[in-house]
């Protein structure tokens, strides 16, 4: 029994150990319990319309200094009744190759009128909604949003991941009151050392982020 025991315990020790991430990431709920997430990759609510390789899990996993920092932005903006909702940080770089799969699979258009009724597939890569290399892979980048602390999203205009000129900050396709809202994620944001991506109003990068390669590692 005593062997058998210490068999257990060794078989636990590793499977922790093979799934541990590597040193500088965790698991955005670990550091920020309070901030929203919904990883849209690790299910088919997503502009690929299924689950997208290497998100094992419906989990968010950061690098911990992009996280701690996200902590504070959320400090700052619960003193406006607002908080944060994260869609994606770390990316694998196996989910950047099955997007450009994706956008070279000319056929499938069956999230079209959801993610880029506007514009064609052929022209994703072009217009620079999808790329072979992404920040994501290095871990400090994220995708994001508001949400009132008394329940629901923030309307910023358009869905996350709209691939189209709607989503750019300085779009004037979107309302005044759209407008303050991806202006008050934008400002909270820059106040802690995130820049934007002018293309899409929920992608955000740390200044000074810990990893210039990216990663490859499995969400599980």
């Amino acid at each position: 029994m005593k062997n058998f025991a210490i068999a257990i315990g060794i078989l636990l020790l590793f499977e922790a150990t093979a799934s541990a991430l590597p040193d500088g990431f965790v698991y955005l709920e670990e550091v920020a319990p309070s901030i929203q997430t919904d990883a849209r990759y690790a299910t088919s609510n997503n502009f690929v319309g299924k689950k997208v390789d290497g998100y094992k899990v419906k989990k968010v996993v950061i690098t911990r200094r992009a996280a701690e920092v996200l902590k504070l932005v959320q400090a700052d903006l619960k003193k406006e009744g607002y908080g944060l909702k994260v869609f994606d940080a770390y990316r694998p770089q196996r989910a950047v190759n099955h997007f450009m799969l994706w956008v070279r699979n000319r056929t499938d258009q069956r999230t079209k009128a959801k993610y880029y009724p506007n514009i064609e597939k052929s022209t994703l890569a072009r217009e620079g909604y999808i790329a072979g290399r992404s920040a994501h892979s290095r871990g400090s980048t994220v995708d994001l949003s508001l949400v009132k602390l008394e329940g629901g999203e923030v309307d910023m205009g358009t869905n996350f991941d709209f691939f189209g000129p709607e989503s750019s900050h300085n779009s004037n396709a979107v309302t005044a009151a759209q407008k303050v809202n991806r202006a008050r994620l934008k400002a909270a944001m820059a106040k802690r050392g995130f820049r934007h991506y002018d293309k899409e109003w929920w992608h955000y990068t740390l200044n000074n982020e810990p990893f210039s390669r990216g990663f490859d590692f499995e969400v599980k």
